[in-house]
């Protein structure tokens, strides 16, 4: 008798062991599927967190790619997965009609974005480079020399109340002009007062720069330049030109 309860036992403890992984894999299919759903994702900076010091800090981005920029990322994607019209839309279609979505996929899509294109606006102090001979003439058209472009970009940053953004874009008639947005708003979106193709912006949340420079917006608007991404910012204004 006292064989056979061991036999007994020895049967039912592998049974146990499948119920508890069995158990285990249920608790995971949730986790598994909200993965699955996950239609946008964070890129990774294209240099390290430290190459664009001393302009700005190390810890400066960490944060703002690693916490800010990641939760605009999965803020998204949990509001596309609870609204089935949304589901299979391109980054770019949400924010074109960002007008007509909840304020919840306006700024996220918004803000994954102006992030994503944001990173790569910029590069290590010694790759920032120079514009294309192409986009200075037009720089200069426009603004009358790199200087003068370079303080209105400043004085519109800086008069942007609040959080939000200024840009560098090819309007309609496929000339520069300098405008800022709100919050996470970009002159993509139907809602954009001036309305244009991007080739260069920077982030004027106080995220971007509190860090290192405090309540001095003006100062991190001035050292942003030795960091700018010149031959990104050429292929940019070409490739908005071309579709004029």
């Amino acid at each position: 008798m006292r064989r056979l309860k061991q036999a007994v036992a020895v049967c039912v403890l592998p049974i146990a062991a499948l119920s508890i992984a069995h158990a285990s894999m249920q608790a995971s299919a949730p986790e598994a599927a909200a993965a699955a759903k996950a239609t946008f994702s964070l890129p990774a900076l294209p240099y390290a967190a430290n190459a664009l010091a001393p302009a700005i800090d190390a810890q400066t981005m960490t944060l703002h790619h690693g916490k800010h920029h990641q939760a605009y990322v999965d803020t998204l994607n949990k509001a596309v997965a609870a609204d089935k019209a949304l589901a299979g839309q391109t980054l770019e279609q949400l924010v074109s009609k960002a007008g007509t979505l909840p304020a919840t996929v306006r700024n996220n899509a918004g803000g994954h974005w102006n992030h994503t294109f944001f990173w790569k606006t910029m590069a290590p102090p010694a790759q920032s480079g120079s514009p294309s001979p192409e986009l200075s003439k037009a720089i200069n058209s426009s603004f009358g020399s790199m200087d003068k472009f370079k303080q209105s970009f400043k004085e519109a940053g800086t008069k942007r109340f609040g959080s939000g953004w200024v840009w560098l874009i090819v309007d309609k008639s496929g000339k520069l002009a300098i405008t800022s947005t709100p919050n996470q708003d970009n002159p993509l979106m139907d809602v954009a007062d001036e309305k244009g193709m991007p080739i260069l912006g920077n982030d004027v949340w106080e995220h971007a720069y509190y860090l290192k420079y405090q309540n001095r917006r003006a100062d991190y608007l001035d050292g942003w330049w030795k960091v700018v991404n010149w031959a990104e910012i050429s292929r940019r204004y070409t490739d908005a030109t071309a579709r004029k």
